[in-house]
């Protein structure tokens, strides 16, 4: 059983795991974590779809770098402004509120959040939370969709280009996604896609830019668009990459995600991610609160519970406080 607090969804995600490696035991008669990578990729293997609007975006955004001398001051702050709340769409949206229920929240809450994460631009919601579920319960394992193991590019940025390994679409199709059905705020967003999220991705920071104080629409599309995107694009595929290779594990020294202060700040507080990925049902991502370690997102979520948009924030200090109780007992009883 996975320790978490999704409760059911999780509990039954698992049931539905192992419900599917017992009816299909010739195929795969041995777990995820035992099984061999595939060899290395071949033309054949890439998503040219994928691959083309991930390389053009990244063009976008290096034109974006050229347009910043001729941009206005305004539109240089509403850019930096787009950081944190197309950031925390993710961070605290698909991530901690819907991919992990950490927390709940409610309507309004919910539906700002959805349009800060459309902002963000990094696919649907549904899928996000879909594809996240699935690299908790297999991390470093075939079956997660951003392998570390697989290396720093890789886990960054290559799994995008390529057609999914078929043991990570087998083990995405087991996760249970009914909870994410249910939020009419996830499903908009989805039904509406690929168009919702372009819109507000790239333009209308450009609509907001032209007609708030006269910035040329393609000045405002290149820097607060695509320039700010590429830079949150890269700021979130750092949790997958470098929090996965580099850091301190003083929580699960055996796992592979460590506690990564330079992607923590990159990420607004994803970075603390040994803490996450034995406590991912942790609404903070981390140990410690903001005057300890950097997380901005928990500031955001703890600020919205005092304004009673959000509630029932869960947390793992107690458990770890026992864990700690455990381990220095058995420590002192080793020594004598």
């Amino acid at each position: 059983m996975v320790l978490s607090a999704y409760g059911s969804v999780l509990s039954r995600t698992t049931t539905e795991e192992g419900t599917l490696t017992d009816m299909d035991t010739k195929k795969k008669s041995v777990p995820y974590s035992k099984q061999g990578r595939l060899p290395p990729w071949t033309m054949k293997d890439i998503r040219w779809g994928m691959a083309g609007y991930i390389t053009v975006t990244q063009i976008l955004g290096f034109v974006g770098l050229l347009f910043l001398p001729y941009c206005k001051v305004a539109t240089l702050a509403w850019a930096f402004i787009l950081w944190p709340i197309s950031g925390f769409g993710i961070t605290g949206g698909a991530h901690r509120l819907w991919a992990h229920r950490s927390y709940k929240a409610g309507f309004v809450y919910r539906f700002f959040t959805m349009l800060a994460n459309s902002v963000a631009n990094q696919g649907t919601i549904y899928h996000w939370a879909r594809d996240h579920r699935t690299h908790h319960f297999h991390s470093e394992t075939v079956a997660d969709p951003h392998d570390a193991i697989r290396g720093f590019w890789f886990a960054h940025i290559g799994w995008l280009y390529l057609k999914k390994d078929p043991r990570v679409a087998e083990a995405g199709r087991a996760v249970n996604v009914d909870d994410l059905k249910e939020d009419g705020c996830v499903m908009l967003q989805k039904n509406l896609d690929p168009w919702w999220n372009l819109f507000w991705c790239f333009f209308m920071p450009a609509l907001v830019a032209q007609y708030g104080w006269g910035e040329s629409f393609w000045t405002a599309f290149f820097t607060a668009g695509a320039l700010r995107y590429v830079y949150v694009l890269h700021c979130t595929w750092f949790v997958n990459s470098a929090a996965h290779l580099w850091g301190d594990r003083p929580y699960d020294p055996a796992s592979n995600p460590a506690e990564n202060p330079f992607v923590a700040v990159a990420s607004l507080g994803e970075g603390w991610h040994n803490w996450h990925h034995k406590y991912p049902f942790d609404y903070a991502a981390s140990e410690y609160g903001v005057t300890s370690q950097y997380n901005p997102t928990k500031l955001i979520i703890d600020l919205a519970a005092a304004c009673g948009m959000v509630h029932d924030r869960k947390r793992a200090t107690a458990m770890w406080a026992r864990e700690m109780t455990k381990l220095q007992a058995a420590s002192k009883a080793k020594a004598s």
